[in-house]
């Protein structure tokens, strides 16, 4: 039986709602605000490749683990799982177990780095079908272990503790515009993204994220604007050459989001939309970035999505969320009902 993932649990309409996707919102909004060091196992059982299988049965048995890392002079070479322990017990007759771990151990292994949001472990798993990935560090060394059952139980505690909720109590912007007199008030945030930084992937989404809810958004607003700006924001980590700068324009109609470059362009924008499609070098997706699915989440999260880009000249990513009257600032009081789009005060 295929293991449900987030995606699979989303809505197929062009837009996410509440009501269409309930609490599975909020688990994918959570997904790309813990990091994989928050839910991984830290107590890592591993294994050597002269190991007998006998003794990977012994230790997952009392370490109640179905998987564990080959390592050989202090050196990651590959993983044993319980399907390789099935497969031994299979090939002997008579059930010996005398063959050695290097034997049957896989000696491909992916891993995740431990600072990643856990989003990029579940692309991961759902393009590799392993059940468990090995995580590492910047250095690349061995830190951890996570599997299918560490994420879900990560997002329940997450669930539990609504820290958000305390976040938006502590600190509330709904004065900032209460002394600006003007006939069209618009609030604008810019951040530089560095290219191949990967360490810092996903900060601009969730400050912007964050300034939404201290303005008092509605919450699936934020979310919304949240993954769509990370997907942005990653794509110009991979595949740009100086970077790029994220722009949000936030007016009490409409979100505007943009995402602007300079090189090096996209050559074919049609077959760039298509999903799966990605144009990712293989030391990004040995990362478990680039797996093509970026600009499809963002179209499930945006009203309007245009790409235009150049070879050489730069790419620029524009997408929109328009607000309903229930779901604009106006209801807070920061931005006036009456604004109408007929000059604006940065």
């Amino acid at each position: 039986m295929k293991n449900p993932t987030i995606e699979d649990s989303l809505p197929s309409e062009s837009v996410m709602t509440d009501a269409a996707a309930g609490i599975i919102t909020r688990v994918e909004e959570l997904a790309y605000e813990l990091k994989i060091e928050e839910v991984m196992t830290r107590d890592i059982k591993w294994v050597m490749p002269t190991m007998k299988m006998q003794d990977v049965l012994n230790l997952f048995r009392e370490a109640r683990i179905s998987g564990a890392p080959v390592v050989a002079k202090g050196r990651l070479i590959g993983i044993i799982s319980l399907e390789d322990l099935i497969r031994a017990l299979r090939d002997m007759g008579r059930g010996e177990l005398n063959a050695t771990v290097a034997t049957y151990m896989s000696p491909k292994v992916v891993t995740v780095n431990a600072l990643d949001p856990i989003v990029e472990a579940l692309k991961s798993f759902a393009q590799t079908k392993f059940g468990r990935l090995v995580v590492v560090n910047d250095a690349g060394q061995l830190v951890g272990i996570i599997t299918k059952g560490d994420v879900t139980r990560g997002l329940l505690g997450a669930l539990q503790h609504d820290y958000q909720a305390e976040e938006v109590r502590r600190y509330r912007a709904s004065h900032l515009f209460e002394d600006i007199i003007s006939d069209r008030t618009s609030l604008i945030l810019r951040y530089q993204i560095k290219p191949r930084d990967f360490t810092h992937g996903g900060t601009a989404s969730s400050h912007i994220k964050r300034a939404l809810l201290r303005l008092g958004a509605n919450p699936q607003i934020a979310r919304r604007c949240g993954i769509a700006i990370y997907e942005a924001e990653m794509n110009l980590i991979i595949h740009t050459i100086r970077g790029g700068e994220v722009q949000v324009e936030i007016e009490p109609h409409q979100i505007v989001m943009e995402t602007m470059d300079d090189g090096p362009g996209i050559e074919d924008i049609e077959l760039a939309m298509k999903p799966g499609y990605s144009t990712a070098p293989p030391e990004v997706r040995e990362m478990g970035f680039g797996a093509g699915m970026g600009l499809k989440n963002i179209q499930r999260c945006v009203n309007e999505l245009v790409l235009e880009s150049k070879p050489g000249r730069g790419t620029r990513l524009h997408m929109k969320i328009d607000l309903l009257p229930e779901e604009t600032f106006s209801e807070k009081g920061h931005f006036s009902a009456d604004d109408q789009p007929r000059g604006r005060t940065k």
